[in-house]
């Protein structure tokens, strides 16, 4: 019988995530009980989420506990299935487990049946087809009601996610702009992703920059970052502009020491909405959206770039890369099975 590799939690992550907080672990391959299937993972999702469950405190999802096997997204083929809503060699996204295989059932948090396209490799569906994709288009779209002619600001916008809400606000009618870290990412997303303009924060004051650009104010901020950009873009919005808080990476590492926010009378003054929101909830929206995805894709109105790491063992680096901020696009980890 196959062995089932595992990446479990070797130690809390108590700051920048280090390979070291992870270990390797074998065990059985699982079987499937009635109204199971069992996944063949193919491609792992690196997302910045995964950092909220590994520090031993509860937030949305309960701890990962040490010894307790990672969990984040994932794309598999269905190998064996006692649930006749699955059947074998179908490819299945879903919140699963760094693993070989994992053992899916109907309920699933983020399940997806997919119908990979020709032409689309199905590594797109683990990011611009899958979480990134589906968080950018219905954060923007159900969260902050975006239409044409609007001002759209994203962080991290040389990320998975920040690069398909830029591409989904171009795509939409709007003036965008990107929040990055270095030069290089800002011109990628202007070159690359067609943003109109990109503000590096390590070397710029965020809030002049963006007036500069932008003098008439921002209708929306997309944002993945929190703290110092969030405060600096408070001064940005426009009355009545409205704020996607989609991530705080800036917090990610310093969960008892948060950023301060010092601008928030700004939302009093400028009467903003700021809204929060996590992919589950809106569940329903992700088949619409990943059709109109998937036709920008087809059609190169909208470009994916990858960053994927090749092997099982060397997914606790991939991860730890991700949340040092040393990669651009969509990282994710092809399972070498």
């Amino acid at each position: 019988m196959p062995t089932n590799r595992q990446v479990v939690l070797a130690s809390y992550v108590t700051d920048a995530a280090q390979p070291e907080n992870f270990a390797l672990s074998e065990g059985p391959m699982p079987e499937p009980s009635e109204g199971e299937f069992l996944l063949r993972n193919m491609y792992f999702s690196m997302e910045p989420a995964i950092r909220g469950w590994v520090d031993g405190k509860a937030n949305y999802f309960e701890p990962i506990p040490i010894g307790g096997v990672i969990r984040g997204p994932s794309v598999g083929q269905v190998i064996k299935s006692k649930n006749p809503d699955f059947a074998e060699g179908e490819y299945v996204y879903a919140l699963n487990q760094w693993e070989d295989y994992s053992l899916c059932h109907s309920e699933a948090i983020l399940l997806e049946k997919l119908k990979p396209e020709p032409g689309i490799p199905l590594s797109y569906y683990v990011g611009s087809l899958g979480g990134a994709g589906a968080t950018a288009y219905i954060g923007l779209r159900e969260v902050g009601l975006i239409q044409a002619g609007q001002t759209v600001i994203v962080s991290a916008a040389a990320g998975a996610t920040g690069s398909m809400a830029g591409q989904i606000a171009r795509l939409t009618g709007c003036k965008v702009i990107g929040i990055v870290g270095s030069d290089d990412k800002a011109e990628l997303i202007v070159e690359q992703f067609g943003f109109d303009a990109a503000v590096n924060y390590k070397t710029e004051d965020v809030t002049e920059a963006v007036m500069a650009i932008a003098p008439e104010g921002v209708d929306i901020y997309f944002d993945n970052v929190g703290g110092p950009v969030l405060n600096a873009m408070l001064k940005t919005m426009k009355t009545y502009g409205r704020i996607v808080a989609c991530g705080m990476i800036s917090d990610y590492n310093r969960t008892d020491n948060p950023n301060p926010i010092t601008n928030l009378w700004e939302m009093v003054s400028r009467q903003l909405t700021m809204q929060g929101f996590l992919l589950p909830t809106y569940q329903d929206e992700v088949p619409a959206a990943m059709a109109e995805l998937e036709g920008w894709i087809r059609s190169g109105d909208i470009k994916v770039l990858e960053n994927i790491t090749e092997g099982f063992d060397n997914t606790p680096r991939a991860f730890c890369e991700l949340m040092s901020g040393g990669t651009v696009g969509k990282a994710l980890v092809r399972v070498d099975i």
